[in-house]
């Protein structure tokens, strides 16, 4: 039943829709992962994970221009969207600038701490482009300073150009395939051109196992997750959530290899999910108010969350919770 769902809804290829894909390889595979590399090894890990909470402010600005999201700052929906979002973000950059006190498990010993995430990445090697920079009169440090923060904006136009190509084309499996397709075929060119040695092609056990890890999981079922998701929330909602890596980590790492919990990470990742219902809320408020639900007028001492909701507009709310104007054409699945 899901190969004809798919069938139905995967529209002929156009060349604008090859263009689109083409820009969706360039952004959101190969320039997203491959400039963060580069800024990782220039600069350290803790500077790289303070940089990418800014993915949400980015994307949340170019879907504002490109009209894909709809923010009005005189309404209070609008006001909490922007509130929510500055709140989710400062919530992620402190769980990683701030450690505090180990609240749940023990401190880690002093060979952790040596391999905590502070420490001094190993720098790669300059290729003609890097050269070129260097030569310009930026140093290593500033020139992973500028990559990280191209990451950034590579994976906020990835979300911004995407969502309204989901409009037209809703397959999004598809849209994930022919992404990657494009992104892929960038890695291998610039792959074949800076490796010097046929060694560098060659892996170990542990390498490979990670290869397939990326490949399979980071990868496909990420970007496929975050695909169908973006046809269904927008990107500045689906980019809101990045900040939930770190939180993520932190419990993860509690639960599979015993570290500890520390107070930055339980007050960051407070904030992170205080940020995310705020937003989420009025997002839901916004869509709501557009489809005629309830009254456009926002009394003051509205709740946030309304428990009595009429029966016969239950089933119609579950559908149509994030359904805006920019996404009310009908969404097939796939």
């Amino acid at each position: 039943m899901f190969f004809p769902v798919c069938r139905r809804v995967r529209l002929p290829i156009t060349r604008p829709l090859l263009l689109s894909f083409f820009f969706l390889g360039l952004t959101g595979i190969f320039g997203n992962q491959l400039l963060f590399l580069i800024g990782l090894s220039y600069t350290n890990p803790t500077y790289a994970a303070a940089v990418q909470p800014a993915i949400p402010v980015f994307t949340f600005l170019l879907a504002a221009l490109m009209g894909t999201e709809a923010v009005n700052l005189l309404r209070t929906e609008g006001q909490l969207k922007v509130g929510g979002t500055l709140v989710c973000v400062s919530g992620a950059i402190l769980m990683v600038l701030f450690r505090g006190l180990a609240v749940v498990g023990y401190k880690e010993s002093e060979l952790g701490e040596q391999s905590e995430i502070s420490a001094r990445a190993q720098p790669e090697p300059s290729g003609w482009l890097i050269s070129y920079f260097l030569d310009f009169g930026f140093d290593h440090w500033h020139l992973g300073v500028l990559c990280l923060i191209g990451n950034c904006m590579c994976m906020a136009a990835y979300l911004a150009i995407q969502a309204p190509l989901l409009s037209k084309y809703p397959a999004s499996l598809s849209v994930t395939a022919y992404s990657y397709f494009f992104g892929a075929l960038f890695m291998v060119l610039t792959a074949f051109f800076l490796t010097n040695e046929s060694t560098d092609w060659s892996l170990t056990h542990s390498e490979l196992f990670a290869v397939f890890y990326a490949g399979i999981v980071a990868s496909a079922v990420n970007y496929g997750l975050l695909t169908w998701s973006n046809k269904i929330l927008g990107p500045a909602l689906v980019a809101l959530y990045n900040p939930l890596q770190p939180v993520a980590s932190a419990m993860l790492s509690r639960i599979f290899l015993g570290s500890p919990i520390y107070l930055g990470s339980i007050l960051g990742g407070s904030l992170v999910i205080a940020g995310l219902y705020l937003v989420t809320w009025a997002s839901y408020r916004e869509r709501q108010v557009g489809l005629g639900i309830i009254p456009h007028i926002i009394r003051d001492t509205e709740p946030l969350l309304h428990k009595d909701v009429p029966v016969s507009k239950i089933s119609y709310q579950r559908g149509n919770i994030f359904s805006g104007p920019s996404t009310s054409l009908m969404k097939g699945l796939d």
